[in-house]
């Protein structure tokens, strides 16, 4: 007499969130190094960037993970463009005096990051008419052009995405709409804030504000960090993520760093109006 087949033929795979953990370096440096950001004194065989921040280095990355989890963490950074363009949504009431003059645009240029993140997708004729339409109704904005752009470490998208979502045009209230940029991020649907915003100041430049969000999916919860600036004739939100620091604890994020990137981002993007 044969026997019954078992009560469970397919075991269930573990779900991608239980997956062993790939050794990162004492930070998880998210971007392998082309050139150093910022320039430092380091050997030039170091295999990691060196950066002005504890922890920086460490062993190489782990290798790229396998191709259902980087479909996982590029559908998540995907769901990121998507929250930055509904931050975009924000209270205000359009005046039609004190605006600045229109001296710079913003850019989406081949690389970024002293060439280390390449542009994989230009996302503007998707997604810049929303980002238009929403600022000019609510935002203290005139003449706004969407600009939306989704990067990737060495052009490798298992590497690490970077996505840059804004606009130019002239903007008053920079402060205020920095700030709801950041809020409607975390207001987005499955969206938690990790981290509250903190700010970063230097002379002679906007303010940068960064914070730390987690998304949920498929079991798994992603960590990622999300700066913006906002200046007379700019404004953009940057979210980037790789394998290794999406499973980063929020609180280990450095956001003083990403701060840091966000300034470097906004020098290389922004053109003067011809």
């Amino acid at each position: 007499m044969s026997m019954p087949p078992p009560p469970y033929p397919n075991q269930p795979q573990p779900p991608y969130g239980q997956q062993p953990p790939q050794a990162p370096g004492p930070y998880g440096s998210p971007y392998p190094q082309q050139q150093p950001y910022p320039a430092q004194q380091h050997p030039p065989q170091a295999p990691y960037p060196p950066q002005p921040y504890p922890g920086w280095g460490g062993p190489p990355m782990a290798p790229a993970p396998k191709k259902r989890r980087i479909g996982l963490v590029l559908g998540i950074v995907g769901g990121v463009v998507a929250a930055v363009v509904a931050l975009l949504i924000v209270v205000g009431v359009v005046a039609e005096s004190g605006f600045p003059e229109a001296e710079n645009k913003l850019t989406l240029p081949q690389k970024l990051v002293d060439g280390r993140f390449e542009l994989a997708q230009d996302l503007t004729s998707a997604q810049g008419r929303k980002i238009e339409d929403e600022a000019e109704g609510a935002w203290d904005a005139k003449d706004v052009v969407g600009v939306v752009g989704q990067y990737a470490v060495g052009g490798d998208n298992t590497k690490g995405v970077l996505v840059l979502s804004g606009m130019y045009g002239r903007f008053k209230n920079t402060d205020t709409a920095r700030r709801n940029m950041l809020k409607g991020a975390a207001e987005a649907d499955g969206v938690t804030l990790a981290v509250p915003r903190k700010d970063f100041t230097q002379d002679g430049e906007p303010t940068v504000s960064c914070e730390v969000l987690t998304q949920k999916s498929a079991g798994a919860t992603m960590t990622y960090p999300v700066c913006a600036w906002t200046d007379g004739n700019t404004g953009a939100a940057i979210a980037s993520m790789t394998s290794e620091t999406a499973k980063q604890d929020p609180s280990e994020v450095d956001l003083a760093f990403y701060a840091k990137l966000t300034r470097q981002i906004r020098s290389e993007t922004l053109k003067p109006i011809d």
